[in-house]
């Protein structure tokens, strides 16, 4: 995956753009093992560092087993924030983000004339730097965009890219046509008595 400026990935007959913050926050959260064929990909210090490198992870170096512990627990923090069925449900995670953000210092930054930035003096820096992405996906309204697939065998994490926010599935072919032909045969099995 790019996360130098955007992914394209296809829709139908449009191509929609998924911000770079958001793709490499898809990648964090689907780093857990789920589904079938999906390792703990914060398992090894190689397949680790990739995952955290868009969040400051130094390419020269592996993160710590103590880094990966603290991500670990953010990760499982996001994911029940993402899982929550709404943001009332949401409200404990939050909590909870902000709990294990708390030893992250950040500072506003207003060297660029009419703009604000946060920079972070203080704490972990992957840590911060996913503090901060996630920061800006709630800032920009992104946020609710990332999404679970809908079949329960799966739950990989996806980014909506639909306008009427409402994709269901993360592969229409993967998950969605299987769940569509699965609850029509349940349907016609009900409706035939067999």
């Amino acid at each position: 995956m790019c996360y130098d400026g955007w992914v394209a990935r296809e829709e139908s007959d449009s191509a929609r753009r998924i911000p770079a913050t958001a793709a490499a926050m898809v990648d964090l959260l689907n780093s857990r093992p789920h589904g079938p064929g999906f390792p703990d990909t914060l398992q090894t210090p190689e397949t680790a560092g990739a995952v955290l490198r868009p969040f400051g992870q130094p390419a020269t170096e592996a993160p710590s087993p103590q880094r990966i512990a603290k991500i670990r627990g953010l990760r499982t923090t996001l994911m029940d924030i993402a899982s929550a069925p709404d943001s009332a449900g949401a409200g404990p995670g939050w909590a909870q983000l902000a709990e294990r953000a708390s030893a992250v210092t950040l500072r506003q930054d207003f060297s660029e004339p009419g703009t604000v930035r946060l920079r972070q003096v203080g704490g972990d820096p992957v840590v911060g730097g996913i503090t901060l992405a996630v920061a800006e996906l709630v800032s920009d309204g992104t946020w609710p965009r990332l999404r679970i697939c809908a079949n329960e065998l799966c739950s990989h994490v996806f980014y909506d890219t639909t306008r009427s926010r409402t994709q269901r599935w993360h592969s229409y072919e993967a998950c969605g046509n299987k769940s569509n032909v699965a609850a029509y045969r349940a349907r016609k099995k009900t409706r035939h008595g067999s």
